[in-house]
C-alpha cells in the first residue's frame, strides 16, 4: 500500500530536522499504539482483542509503569481496511507520538502498514493476529513481529482435523486477501500431503451481495465438507447459501471463524458437531489461567473468541522490551524484544510486573511465557505455537482438544 504525499514529506521532514519519529528519553512514557478493527468485518474481535491491550496496560501501571512513568495507551481504528489502516497507523505515529504498534489484526492491513509506515519510521510492531506466511520473508529491517503462530503451522492444524473428521475430499472458499491464501495454500499442501484431495479451491472479495458461484466452484466433484476460510461479517451468509443451496451440510473452519456471532446467527443445531482451529494456549498453561482469571475480573466472562491473550502478550513484551533497554525509542524496543521473550532468564508470567521489575533492576535477564504461550520470537520475528480443535457443542464453542501440529 502506497503512502500518501503528505505522509511521505512529514517522514521526511522528520528525518531532515535530525528528529526521530520515536522520540525517546529515559524518562519519556512509552505510548503504545494500538491499531484494531473497530468497525468492519472484524470489530467483534478488535474490540476484545482491546480489553487484553487494556488489560495488560492497566496490570503494568499499577505495578509502578515502564521507566518509572505510566504506560500511555493511543487507540486506531482500521475499519479492516488497507488504506484505512496505513492511514491510520501514519497518524498514531506522526500525530500520537507513539513508540510501537500492536497490531493490525487483518494480514492484509499488517503487511502494508508494515512496508509503508511502522519499518520506515523505525516503530516496531507486533501483531496479535496476523498469520500469512507472508509475514515470515517480508522486509521490515526486523521491525514487525507477531505473537501467534504462521499459518503455516495453521493449515497443517487445519488439515488434520478434517482427517480426524473423516474427510478425504473437500472444497475450499477463502476470503482473497493475505491471510486466506495463505491458508488455504498451506492447508492444501498438507491436506493432500497425507492422501486427500482438494476438488476445488474458489476465492470471495468481501461484502459480495451473493457467494454462490464461490459455492458452486467449491461443490464441484462433491466433496466430502467445505473448508472455510472467513469472517463472521461474510462467513455467516456464505454458511447460510450453502446450507439453503445444498452445496454443502458439513464444514471445517478457520480462526476467523471460532466467535459466538456465527453459532447464533445459523443456529447451534444446525451446525452441532461443526468446528476448525485457532491457537490456543497449551493445556494446563498456569499463565493462561492466571490471565483468564484477571480478564474476568476486569471485564466479565472472557470471550471464546482468539487473539485477546495474543494481543495482551504483545503488550508485556513491548513493556519488557522498553524497560529492559532504558529507553523508549523505536530501535532500542525492537534491539530487547528477543531479550526479554526468549531464554534463558527469570521466567515472568502474566500479572507479574513488579517481579519483572525487580529483576531487570538487578541486571538479570528474564523470560515472559505469555497468557498465549511460550513468545520465542525466531529471527524472523515469528512464533510457534499449539492449536485448538474446537467444535460447536449444544450451542457453545468448546475446545475439543490442543495440539502441536504434525511436521511437515
Amino acid at each position: 500500500m502506497m503512502m500518501n504525499k503528505f505522509f511521505k514529506l512529514g517522514l521526511a521532514g522528520l528525518v531532515a530536522a535530525g528528529l526521530s519519529a520515536s522520540p525517546a528519553t529515559a524518562q519519556e512514557a512509552l505510548k503504545i499504539g494500538a491499531l484494531m478493527p473497530l468497525t468492519g468485518s472484524l470489530q467483534a474481535f478488535g474490540e476484545t482483542a482491546l480489553n487484553g491491550i487494556r488489560l495488560a496496560v492497566e496490570e503494568i501501571n499499577a505495578a509502578g509503569g515502564v521507566l518509572g512513568q505510566p504506560i500511555a495507551l493511543a487507540v486506531a481504528d482500521d475499519q479492516g481496511s488497507p488504506q484505512a489502516g496505513v492511514d491510520a497507523a501514519q497518524r498514531l505515529i506522526s500525530v500520537e507520538r507513539s513508540h510501537a504498534i500492536i497490531g493490525a489484526m487483518s494480514s492484509g492491513i499488517t503487511i502494508p502498514v508494515a512496508r509503508s509506515v511502522t519499518a520506515p519510521a523505525q516503530v516496531p510492531q507486533i501483531s496479535n493476529a496476523s498469520t500469512s506466511p507472508v509475514l515470515t520473508t517480508l522486509e521490515d529491517n526486523d521491525f514487525l513481529f507477531r505473537t501467534l503462530a504462521s499459518d503455516a503451522f495453521q493449515g497443517v492444524a487445519m488439515a488434520q482435523v478434517a482427517q480426524e473428521k473423516g474427510f478425504s475430499t473437500v472444497g475450499i472458499i477463502y476470503i482473497n486477501n493475505d491471510y486466506g491464501q495463505g491458508l488455504a495454500e498451506s492447508f492444501q499442501e498438507a491436506f493432500e500431503a497425507a492422501g486427500g484431495k482438494v476438488t476445488s479451491s474458489a476465492p470471495y472479495a468481501e461484502k459480495q451481495a451473493s457467494f454462490r458461484g464461490e459455492l458452486q466452484r467449491a461443490s464441484q466433484g462433491r466433496p466430502d465438507a467445505l473448508i472455510l476460510i472467513a469472517y463472521p461479517g461474510d462467513g455467516i451468509p456464505i454458511l447460510r447459501q450453502a446450507l439453503e443451496g445444498g452445496f454443502f451440510q458439513r464444514f471445517v473452519f478457520s480462526d476467523g471463524m471460532r466467535a459466538p456471532e456465527v453459532v447464533q446467527a445459523i443456529g447451534g443445531d444446525i451446525l452441532e458437531g461443526m468446528g476448525g482451529t485457532a491457537p490456543e494456549a497449551p493445556e494446563g498453561s498456569a499463565s493462561a489461567q492466571t490471565f483468564a482469571e484477571a480478564y474476568n475480573a476486569r471485564f466479565g466472562e472472557m470471550p471464546t473468541r482468539p487473539y485477546i491473550d495474543t494481543a495482551y502478550d504483545a503488550t508485556y513484551v513491548l513493556a519488557l522490551a522498553a524497560q529492559k533497554a532504558g529507553s523508549v525509542n523505536g530501535v532500542a524496543i525492537r534491539d530487547a524484544l528477543r531479550d526479554v521473550a526468549n531464554a534463558p532468564g527469570v521466567e515472568i508470567g502474566p500479572g507479574q510486573w513488579a517481579q519483572a521489575l525487580e529483576a531487570l533492576n538487578q541486571g538479570q535477564d528474564v523470560n515472559y511465557t505469555g497468557a498465549s504461550g511460550s513468545v520465542e520470537f525466531d529471527e524472523a520475528g515469528d512464533v510457534t505455537g499449539t492449536f485448538a480443535h474446537w467444535e460447536i457443542q449444544n450451542g457453545e464453542i468448546v475446545t475439543i482438544k490442543i495440539f502441536e501440529p504434525d511436521a511437515q
